[in-house]
């Protein structure tokens, strides 16, 4: 209601009963509470082997020098056939999550089984101080945030360094030329302004962005000054593909010392990701 010099008053309304407010209040009330069973449902949580777990309630946090993330089917198979084929390696802990596309992540004291879409942890026997994490599951666009946070959260961020191997269809690589002479697959980087070590690709260009989670561990690495590096492989195929795989072996150049790559991939290993979509008939079989 407005007064004759232009005031508002808030005034009640004869033509609303009482009870359709208290009806309003117990809706909204439900509504939050359904609210926050969907969000504890979809929260994300890390998890780590018992030996693991002694030593981060003992120090607190993870003590990491080097943290590897391989995120799509190109750049976990690498990480399968080029490092993990060797038996310095050993699975100390997963990340938990439900949504949508990863039902099977529900467990969340049980790691994934063999060939389960997941987020599994591998430490170096040799040299402990460095973590892989291979994640070849979906995760939503409302928990990456969440991922990024958990994961380099409980690692301890003195002294470390993130690099993340990510894949991405060449659709989206974007350039004022036709591919500037590049043929695919092909890496580009992305560094934060911590990173300072040489780089054995260029920068991904102008107007190319990253999206997903290794925009998120990115971003997270940037706001807590770390120095992390994102390689990104552009490719024409979608599924798992040798030669595509072989390109990350510049990616991890720099961490020779630290991390033995296979000079030639676990044959087994390699056959068994890249067939596992080959068509199984066609008009010609």
């Amino acid at each position: 209601m407005a007064t004759f010099f232009g005031e508002v008053l808030s005034v009640y309304s004869r033509a609303v009963e009482e009870d359709d407010y208290d009806d309003a209040e117990e809706e909204n009330d439900e509504d939050f509470q359904i609210r926050r069973k969907i969000e504890e449902k979809r929260e994300v949580h890390t998890r780590w082997c018992p030996e693991v777990s002694k030593a981060v309630e003992s120090s607190g946090k993870l003590k990491c020098s080097d943290l590897i993330i391989a995120v799509g089917p190109n750049a976990a198979g690498f990480v399968s056939a080029y490092v993990l084929s060797s038996e310095d390696w050993t699975q100390v802990g997963w990340v938990s999550l439900w949504n949508e596309r990863s039902r099977s992540s529900t467990r969340l004291d049980t790691a994934p089984l063999p060939g389960e879409p997941g987020c599994v942890f591998y430490q170096q026997k040799s040299c402990p101080n460095v973590l892989l994490c291979q994640c070849t599951c979906y995760i939503a666009e409302d928990q990456q945030f969440q991922w990024a946070e958990k994961v380099l959260g409980s690692i301890q961020s003195r002294g470390l360094t993130v690099k993340v191997l990510c894949d991405s269809p060449i659709t989206e690589y974007k350039t004022p030329s036709y591919m500037n002479g590049n043929s695919a697959p092909f890496l580009r980087a992305l560094k934060t302004s911590a990173f300072t070590d040489n780089l054995p690709c260029p920068l991904l260009e102008q107007p190319n962005i990253i999206t997903g989670l290794p925009a998120a561990v990115l971003n997270q690495c940037q706001v807590q000054r770390l120095p992390a590096v994102l390689f990104q492989c552009f490719s024409d195929v979608i599924h798992p593909d040798s030669i595509t795989m072989e390109i990350y072996k510049l990616a991890l150049s720099c961490l020779s010392t630290r991390v033995k790559l296979e000079t030639s991939p676990n044959m087994e290993i390699l056959q068994k990701l890249t067939t596992i979509n080959d068509p199984q008939s066609n008009l010609y079989t």
